[in-house]
């Protein structure tokens, strides 16, 4: 440490050192007397200490080897890359040699997990001495190309440390690898400043005073908007429980003090990655949700909701047979002459007002909508899903038809008048078609609803006798006598009074 110490301080005597490389070799000197100061209290003190004081030491004695190898390699690159021929290269190169060497002999001589998860030291050749190049493959993990990885995509990354240099290190480095980056100084600050910003990434000190930064992980990871954020654990002691037990609580990577510049670097950019194959991910997963959703609302539009259903579990044939439905149709009386004399616009524009407005009475009611035919409007009750009431419902829809027809006509011009035919009985329901769906009725009640409209009267509800003997004791009707139905001959009808 002494020789650590000299070192520093022939380059601090040399001439034509920059402001800001003088200020950063105080700071080395200063760490580099802390540790000394650290080491010759512990060994004076040894008689009385357990060995379960070991850890402690080793994590305390990283916080100021962090400090010397951060500010030196910081300054090496960049006179490495402004003044490749600086003549306080070598100087510095051996201030980072010395040092990580140290720190192995601390660890062989207490018997601690070696630090070759973060440096490896190989002896050079001794016509190399003093060249030695930190930033060299020998000083990266094992089977890691850190090399070939290149910061393609800045992040904004959060730095929670309490102890000050660590933060200036940190942020001194990301911010030179294009980095947006802010630090705080405790958990607790930590997740005040997460409540108002989302970083992309997030380097987290373990042993911090106040809330550690596993119960800072923990948080994050419960809060549904930080959840996706990466964060890097960071720690002076390379604990594999604590590792293990911080990978399991969500944390996406650990990193012990000190940092080999290229391991922080490629441990930085595959979470940024990751993050940005995830962030594209959970897009393209919300527009395939939008357009499920867009699908199924269009689907609906065309089908019954439990038919649709059925047509997305599997099922390739839906037909089925209704003992007890009641149709109804209702049609524009002289719409075609109406139709004639207007634009095509006026005429679509009227129809979907018209039939706009009996889709909703016919959702308030609980009717399913089959189709329109032209300037007809069909619709059924009890039917995909069965239903006792399903002659009142139709009764009370048709009802409200001439009122809602009034309201419309207020707003056109010309005359706007329905006549209506229901009729109640048996069906076959199901789809048809492969390209375009369609929901459709067969069976003659089918057909003398339909009938029923056609010979009906404008502004009346002529009912069949099926419906009528359904509802004669709760609606008032009038006989309309027989009329001559198509196909069927003679039948009795009513006309259904509002």
């Amino acid at each position: 440490m002494s020789q650590l110490i000299g070192y520093t301080e022939i380059l601090l005597d040399s001439r034509g050192i920059s402001p800001g490389i003088r200020k950063d070799l105080i700071k080395i000197e200063d760490s580099a007397r802390t540790l000394q100061k650290m080491m010759e209290d512990f060994f004076v003190e040894l008689p009385n200490r357990g060995t379960n004081d070991v850890y402690p030491l080793l994590h305390d004695l990283r916080t100021p080897v962090n400090h010397i190898i951060g500010y030196a390699e910081i300054i090496l690159e960049d006179l490495e890359e402004k003044s490749p021929e600086d003549k306080i290269i070598p100087d510095l190169r051996k201030i980072c040699e010395t040092v990580k060497r140290w720190l192995i002999l601390v660890e062989r001589y207490t018997s601690a997990p070696p630090s070759s998860s973060h440096f490896e030291i190989t002896e050079p050749e001794e016509s190399n001495r003093g060249n030695f190049e930190p930033d060299s493959p020998a000083w990266l993990l094992a089977g890691l190309e850190s090399d070939h990885i290149k910061a393609t995509n800045a992040g904004h990354i959060l730095v929670v440390d309490d102890d000050p240099q660590n933060r200036e290190i940190l942020g001194r480095r990301l911010r030179q690898q294009g980095h947006l980056v802010d630090s705080v100084v405790s958990g607790e600050a930590a997740l005040d400043w997460m409540s108002k910003f989302t970083p992309d990434l997030v380097l987290l000190d373990m042993l911090m005073p106040g809330i550690t930064g596993r119960e800072v992980l923990i948080k994050i990871k419960s809060i549904k908007q930080l959840a996706e954020v990466p964060v890097i654990v960071v720690s002076a002691l390379d604990d594999q429980a604590e590792i293990a037990r911080c990978i399991g609580l969500g944390a996406e990577d650990y990193l012990s003090t000190p940092f080999n510049p290229a391991v922080l670097r490629a441990r930085i950019n595959t979470c940024l990655e990751k993050r940005r194959f995830r962030e594209a991910e959970i897009q393209h997963l919300t527009r395939l949700e939008e357009e499920k959703q867009k699908s199924e609302r269009l689907l609906l539009n065309i089908l019954p909701e439990a038919v649709a259903n059925r047509l997305k579990a599997g099922e390739k044939v839906i037909a089925d047979l209704f003992p007890q439905v009641t149709v109804i149709f209702a049609d524009l009386v002289d719409f075609t002459e109406l139709a004639s004399s207007k634009d095509p616009e006026t005429v679509v524009g009227l129809l979907n007002l018209v039939f706009s407005r009996l889709d909703m009475l016919a959702q308030k009611h609980g009717l399913e909508k089959i189709k329109t035919i032209g300037d007809a409007y069909m619709a059924a009750a009890g039917l995909p899903v069965p239903r006792p009431d399903h002659a009142e419902a139709i009764a009370r829809f048709a009802i409200d038809l001439f009122t809602e027809i009034e309201s419309i006509q207020e707003m056109v011009e010309g005359p706007i008048n329905l006549r209506v035919g229901i009729d109640s009985g048996p069906v076959i329901a199901g789809i048809i078609g492969r390209n375009k769906f369609s929901y459709d009725l067969w069976g003659d009640t089918v057909n003398i609803a339909s009938r029923m409209e056609s010979n009906g009267l404008a502004g009346k509800i002529q009912v069949s006798e099926n419906t009528w003997n359904i509802l004669k004791d709760k609606f008032s009707f009038t006989e309309r006598g027989e009329i001559e139905i198509k196909g069927k001959g003679s039948m009795r009808s009513w006309i259904l009074e509002p």
